[in-house]
């Protein structure tokens, strides 16, 4: 698969971008509703799990990825055909990398700032309490205390039937209070790459409103007739139905994974 073509071809469906509303909206983010109605598509998170998987297999599928994803595509053989990002910290330390992927990009309006609109960046707005989970993206989308759950909003409001996650493992190694920010000192170990935030602030997981978040994003998939599939290697998210992602993207068993 030709990622760009793909995004090219997928830009030409949606008829190119529209000006911002006055309300500072992005009107273009409606041209993506039930864009892949009735398909699926692939959430890759950010966890150690992905440098134990093949990850070709890939090049055929659909994929969101998130935040900085980028820092393993070489390795990992695939390029996600959008990516979602709603921290503010995430997108300024990797504005750069973020804007130069061929992928659509969904941003997170607290995030605007650092990456500004264009061909394939759209800003998203930010909803607060009561909304736990946004059927329409044009209204905007809660952040549920992870971009996992913004990107499962992108992928309902782009009609997506089936979402499988990989790369979620879902436990973190950190000192202090959930939400506190901190210098990662030496390397990451919580994510795919020893430099995903070496030396960078990040902030303290907060897996209880993870875990909220994502149990309300299941009920509306579900009611919906909808599907998410936790495909993560050794994954320890309790919330979503699981499954051996060699079995649900039909691959051989000795298609890894990786010791």
């Amino acid at each position: 698969m030709d990622l760009r073509k793909t995004i090219r071809r997928t830009l030409d469906q949606l008829g190119g971008l529209r000006r911002r509303t006055e309300t500072g909206s992005n009107s273009g983010l409606a041209q993506f509703e039930n864009l892949h109605q009735g398909e699926s598509c692939v959430i890759v998170c950010n966890g150690p799990s992905l440098n134990r998987m093949d990850l070709r297999f890939l090049r055929n599928h659909t994929v969101i990825g998130l935040n900085k994803i980028h820092l393993g595509l070489e390795n990992f053989g695939f390029e996600p055909r959008y990516l979602v990002a709603v921290n503010p910290k995430v997108v300024e330390q990797a504005r750069e990398a973020l804007a130069a992927l061929p992928a659509i990009r969904f941003i997170g309006a607290r995030a605007a700032g650092h990456l500004e609109e264009g061909p394939r960046t759209f800003h998203v707005p930010i909803l607060t309490p009561p909304v736990m989970f946004s059927t329409d993206i044009c209204k905007g989308l809660r952040e549920g205390g992870t971009v996992t759950h913004a990107a499962l909003q992108v992928a309902y409001y782009m009609g997506f039937s089936k979402v499988v996650i990989i790369g979620m493992d879902h436990r973190f190694t950190y000192h202090g209070a959930p939400h506190e920010a901190h210098v990662m000192e030496g390397p990451d170990p919580n994510h795919f790459s020893p430099e995903y935030f070496r030396g960078q602030v990040w902030d303290n997981p907060d897996l209880e409103r993870s875990e909220a978040s994502y149990k309300v994003a299941r009920e509306v998939f579900e009611a919906a007739g909808r599907q998410i599939v936790d495909a993560t290697l050794d994954g320890a998210c309790p919330v979503f139905e699981k499954a051996d992602y060699r079995a649900v993207f039909g691959l051989p068993r000795d298609h890894g994974p990786r010791e």
